[in-house]
């Protein structure tokens, strides 16, 4: 599985709540399209371990099968309207590409 993987914070105008609300919400709609999407995890950033860590708002992993499916996707409309409006959103983010490897499986127990 490769990853696009990106760290955002919110607007200095918005609420953490209203900016995990856009991006699981409004975001969303405009982001499942993406061709070749296997996987969409979000993780909303509660807490933090210090200081450098601090001011982040959420995670996602958006996961494709291939680097080449992630790049089909890079190049669609679909991704150029996904990027269009995240602008209209003028917060902070950090984004990365990588290849996923599983360390330690999800068990039942854990499910």
């Amino acid at each position: 599985m490769y990853n696009l993987i990106v760290l955002a914070s919110r607007p200095s105008d918005w609420s953490h709540e209203q900016f995990v609300e856009w991006w699981r919400g409004e975001h969303a709609e405009v982001t499942y399209p993406l061709p070749g999407l296997l996987r969409w995890q979000h993780t909303e950033l509660l807490e933090s371990i210090d200081e450098k860590s601090a001011g982040w708002d959420g995670l996602s992993i958006l996961s494709f099968e291939s680097r080449e499916a992630l790049d089909v996707a890079l190049a669609s409309p679909e991704w150029q309207a996904a990027v269009r409006h995240v602008g209209a959103m003028r917060g902070r983010r950090m984004i990365w590409f990588g290849d996923e490897r599983t360390m330690v499986p999800l068990t039942e127990t854990a499910a």
